[in-house]
C-alpha cells in the first residue's frame, strides 16, 4: 500500500521546495522535469532515483496514480536532472517487482517497509549513451 496521498499534498506545499534545489546534485536523487497534460505547464518534482542499465527506476512511494506519472506516460517521457546533469529519458514502463529488483539493499528494506512494489522504469536512449 503506497504513502496516503495526503503526504503527498504536503510533501507538494513543504518538502519538495527544499528537496527541489538538493536533488539535482545528490547521488541517488533527482528531479523529473515534465509538462501537465492540460495545462502545459512545467513541473519539476523530486524523487530517489536508481539507476539501470540502459535508464533510470522510480519508486512509485504514493501508487500508480499520481498525476506526474501519468503527465510522464502521455509524453511518452521526461528529462531528469540528476548529479548535475539533464538525461533525456523515454519508454516509460509501469512495473511491479515486489522483490524490488536493482535497488540498493538499504533503499530495498525502506521500501519493502512502506509495502511500496511499483515503479516506473525509462530508459535513456542508446545514443545518448554513447555519447557519455
Amino acid at each position: 500500500m503506497p504513502i496516503p496521498r495526503i503526504v503527498a499534498r504536503l510533501n507538494r506545499v513543504g518538502l519538495n521546495r527544499l528537496t527541489r534545489r538538493l536533488a539535482p546534485w545528490l547521488p541517488g536523487f533527482g528531479v523529473v522535469v515534465h509538462r501537465g497534460r492540460r495545462s502545459g505547464r512545467e513541473y519539476r518534482t523530486p524523487f530517489n532515483v536508481f539507476a539501470r542499465n540502459d535508464g533510470v527506476r522510480i519508486a512509485l512511494i504514493y501508487g500508480a496514480d499520481s498525476d506526474w506519472m501519468k503527465n510522464v506516460l502521455a509524453a511518452g517521457g521526461c528529462r531528469l536532472h540528476t548529479r548535475g546533469r539533464y538525461l533525456r529519458l523515454s519508454d516509460p514502463h509501469l512495473v511491479h517487482d515486489p522483490d524490488r529488483g536493482g535497488i540498493r539493499p538499504t533503499e530495498r528494506a525502506v521500501l519493502r517497509l512502506l509495502r511500496v512494489s511499483d515503479f516506473l522504469d525509462l530508459r535513456e536512449p542508446a545514443t545518448a549513451r554513447d555519447r557519455q
